[in-house]
């Protein structure tokens, strides 16, 4: 019988892979036979990545991207393009919440920023890999988003925001792209046990309040995200596109 989890010669893209989530499905996706191009903003972070998924027998690469910027979103295609001349499944991880307060407080500078990287770069990373998986015949389109984007977490207010947006992205993207044999869902995990979440996580007042409302009465670790991932980038989930599957201990439940 055909292994529907085998990943064997595609080209992947992870961003935000440098680390917690990001890291795990990267690490996970290249165990399955996939090429995984890490990226992050920093290079030397995403090398020490690739080289350690190198060093496990997989096949991996690095390129620094900051999906808030532009310029470096066509760098990061170029380079896939000249090196690789496919793409098969993109990961939308990166992400910013540089703000944690009020709503009220929010300044502008933190506003653009989570705006640029969390919704325009998502954005654009899917069509600058849907125009290519359009040419090559199909592709997937992975992108994290959040429970925050389903209920707004408190003193979160621009993130949740984002986080929405990207739910609301993920489904037009798989509306219009289905025809194209472009798959698109989106991850939405809970509270993860990341350095992206370490406001939630090292105050234990706030820690304490969240866990009364999971279920299962614990942080995730973030490995527990990436095999929803690669459910989602893979052949097991042929049928599915515009899907946003929660992972969060039974929070939203």
């Amino acid at each position: 019988m055909k292994d529907l989890f085998d990943l064997t010669g595609k080209i992947v893209l992870v961003t935000g892979a440098s680390r917690g989530i990001g890291e795990s499905i990267a690490r996970l996706l290249a165990s399955r036979g996939a090429h995984v191009i890490v990226s992050s903003r920093k290079i030397d972070a995403c090398r020490a990545v690739a080289n350690s998924i190198i060093a496990d027998g997989g096949k991996a690469s690095a390129f620094a991207c900051h999906v808030g910027e532009m310029a470096q979103i066509a760098a990061i295609f170029e380079y896939v393009k000249s090196e690789f001349g496919r793409i098969d499944i993109l990961v939308n991880n990166a992400a910013a919440n540089p703000y944690y307060g009020h709503i009220l407080d929010t300044d502008l500078a933190a506003f653009e920023k989570t705006i640029d990287v969390n919704i325009r770069g998502y954005f654009f990373m899917s069509t600058a890999a849907g125009k290519m998986m359009r040419e090559q015949g199909g592709g997937v389109i992975l992108n994290t988003a959040s429970v925050n984007g389903v209920v707004a977490g408190d003193m979160q207010g621009i993130y949740s925001i984002t986080k929405a947006a990207v739910i609301s992205m993920t489904k037009a993207f798989a509306k219009e792209c289905g025809p194209l044999n472009i798959r698109v869902n989106a991850l939405l995990p809970g509270l993860t046990d990341t350095k992206f979440a370490s406001a939630l996580t090292t105050n234990d007042k706030v820690l304490n309040m969240a866990l009364k409302a999971i279920p299962l009465g614990r942080v995730a670790h973030p490995d527990e995200m990436a095999g929803t991932v690669l459910y989602l980038v893979s052949d097991a989930s042929s049928y599915t596109t515009g899907a946003c599957v929660i992972v969060d201990g039974g929070m939203l439940a």
